[in-house]
């Protein structure tokens, strides 16, 4: 029964996608239905096949190996931080401070043109298959390493270019970004092959979310890429370059910080406030456990887990995957509780595996805004609920398709 709802919640979702949808009649459903298809494999591939399950060990492992060469150094700066935490690291050390060691790796991997190599031609590769247009399909395979912030930042010729219908695509896929460099703090606080499960999920989820709710016609001519990688001319000194990118990194950690605690603070802030009603059971978690309460049972569940489910996945929209994570990594990596069923572990780590909030609304638009013209920056800025259906939808999407193959 169960495995049924599961199924049906696949439809479910693309039929809310295609209600909302701001042309239904120019919806490429041969492309959508291949790019769906191949999502499907995937999860299937990933959760049922050795190979798979191997593969997306292999990944985990290599992120928990880079993590743990982090230590080493967070070690010699702050060696208390390690054990201060009940004899484990904290919530800083664990998933923060490791992206000093990560999030220059990566860079220097685009310094050295590899990263981009790899992504321009697998993005290739992908527009052939799901024949989406060339751009998008390569911007799709950019997210799979560049937060959306930056995958938009290194896009800028191609953004100007293109039409303001297509810049809302990019707006709307942006929603399901991850970035490499932060992939390795996830794989610390919930299971690591559930995460390297779903960042290529989301990566077709976002594009076939997209074609759905902003299905957009590009002619041959308009059909290239404008540019791949690049500043021109002399390149930066690689050690100024690797101290920017540290001091980057740097920023990012205190951006994080700052954001989990003012976020956290402000949910139960604002939840002392409603306990003013007199009323226990008025409470965030509770409100946003109603509204989604219908799609979380939709993925497979009894009342009661939907319901615990759906007020994670409500907390993660309003705030960020992390404080989420916080909360549920002990009884996750233990498998206990609710998380004693292998189901829940793989759909929720699915769901919390992008950058899908408020916050990030309001990152891309700002983006836009210092990026391309007023008129399509403009003409993103208007479609903010899209761009959060967008997000939610893909993070239900790549659940619900993961969660079909794990009982």
């Amino acid at each position: 029964m169960l495995v049924t709802v599961n199924i049906l919640s696949i439809v479910v979702f693309v039929g809310i996608a295609y209600a909302l949808s701001n042309n239904r009649r120019q919806i490429h459903w041969r492309s959508v239905l291949i790019v769906l298809g191949l999502e499907f494999i995937l999860a299937w591939f990933f959760t049922n096949f050795r190979a798979g399950r191997l593969a997306v060990m292999a990944a985990a492992d290599g992120f928990s190996w880079l993590v743990k060469a982090a230590w080493k150094g967070i070690a010699f700066a702050f060696p208390e931080w390690l054990t201060s935490n009940h004899g484990g690291p904290n919530f800083v050390t664990a998933a923060l401070l490791p992206m000093l060691l990560v999030v220059p790796l990566f860079d220097i991997l685009s310094y050295c043109h590899f990263l981009p190599w790899v992504i321009k031609w697998v993005g290739k590769g992908l527009s052939k298959i799901t024949r989406q247009p060339k751009f998008e399909a390569f911007f799709s395979i950019e997210m799979m390493f560049l937060g959306n912030t930056e995958v938009l930042a290194v896009s800028k010729t191609q953004l100007n270019q293109m039409s303001a219908r297509r810049n809302m695509t990019l707006a709307l896929m942006s929603m399901s970004c991850v970035s490499a460099s932060i992939i390795g703090s996830y794989t610390q606080m919930i299971p690591g092959q559930y995460v390297l499960t779903a960042i290529p999920l989301n990566i077709l989820g976002a594009i076939a979310v997209a074609a759905i709710l902003n299905p957009t016609t590009v002619s041959k001519k308009d059909d290239v890429i404008v540019q791949v990688q690049a500043k021109a001319g002399r390149r930066e000194p690689f050690f100024s370059f690797l101290g920017g990118s540290i001091l980057s990194a740097g920023k990012l950690v205190l951006i994080i910080t700052g954001t989990v605690i003012a976020f956290v603070s402000l949910g139960e802030l604002v939840n002392q406030l409603l306990g003013l009603t007199g009323l226990s059971w008025l409470t965030l978690e509770n409100i946003f456990g109603v509204v989604l309460f219908p799609f979380a049972w939709l993925l497979g569940f009894s009342v009661g887990d939907a319901f615990q489910l759906a007020q994670y996945m409500g907390t993660k929209l309003v705030t960020n995957e992390f404080v989420v994570m916080g909360q549920v990594s002990k009884a996750m990596l233990h498998s206990t509780g609710l998380f004693a069923n292998q189901h829940a572990r793989i759909v929720l780590s699915v769901f919390l595996t992008s950058f899908a909030n408020l916050g990030t609304v309001g990152m891309i638009v700002a983006c836009f805004k210092g990026l391309v013209s007023a008129e399509k920056s403009e003409y993103v800025a208007a479609r903010v609920p899209q761009m959060l259906l967008a997000g939610v939808l893909v993070s239900f999407l790549s659940a619900a398709m993961a969660g079909l193959f794990v009982w």
